[in-house]
């Protein structure tokens, strides 16, 4: 969430070296004392430019299991029929603060009810190779808190450990939250309706292997 007022991220990875808590978190957490926290402190400024804070450096497969998906790919020299799915367990997804999480997955989410946010990739567009990179725009849907509604993600990928790993953000104004998604208004008065929070940034980082390899 933007701004993040040091504290509004979440992982479905807690176990990733590369992530850290915000303030406020609950006790019992270890992370690497070298992840610092924004310099913005507190503040109420907006940053859309540091996407994800914490990048995972490198694959590594110590995740619990909370995202699942399978990209079809009939043309990599155009990119034609591309489609595919990626699936986020809702309940996996925690900021590090116990009190915090169960408010967002009862009353936010409501995650007994919509256990899972989804992407669809209906197709691949603009994409471009420099080096061993790949860069585009998946077109495709969301499906979130009950509802589908068309969104597109910016994409980057390129080989890593044994597979293609796939880089993924997705944005939406905060407000919609409210006026397109149905969330409730008692769950996000308080970011949403005072004009606080401006945007949300949902994003993948995978492995994608090939059906049928060893791991896959």
């Amino acid at each position: 969430m933007s701004p993040h007022l040091n504290h509004l991220w979440a992982t479905s990875c807690p176990q990733d070296p590369a992530w850290r808590p915000g303030e406020g978190r609950s006790s019992g957490w270890a992370f690497d004392k070298l992840l610092k926290l924004p310099r913005t402190g507190y503040a109420n400024d907006p940053d859309t430019i540091h996407v994800p804070l914490y990048p995972r450096r490198e694959v590594k497969p110590i995740c619990a299991e909370a995202v699942r998906g399978q990209v079809q790919l009939p043309d990599t020299l155009r990119w034609k029929g591309a489609h595919g799915v990626v699936a986020v367990r809702a309940e996996g997804v925690i900021t590090g603060e116990n009190m915090r999480d169960a408010f967002a997955h009862r009353a936010v989410l409501q995650t007994q009810k919509y256990p899972e946010i989804q992407f669809t990739i209906d197709s691949l567009v603009g994409m471009s190779r420099q080096a061993d990179t790949i860069r585009g725009t998946a077109m495709g849907t969301l499906t979130m808190h009950g509802m589908t509604k068309p969104l597109t993600g910016v994409v980057t990928a390129f080989r890593d450990a044994g597979g293609m790993r796939v880089l993924a953000k997705l944005h939406l104004p905060a407000q919609s939250l409210l006026d397109d998604w149905g969330f409730s208004k008692f769950g996000l008065s308080l970011g949403v309706g005072t004009g606080i929070w401006q945007d949300l940034f949902m994003g993948v980082d995978m492995l994608l292997r090939v059906e049928g390899a060893t791991g896959n």
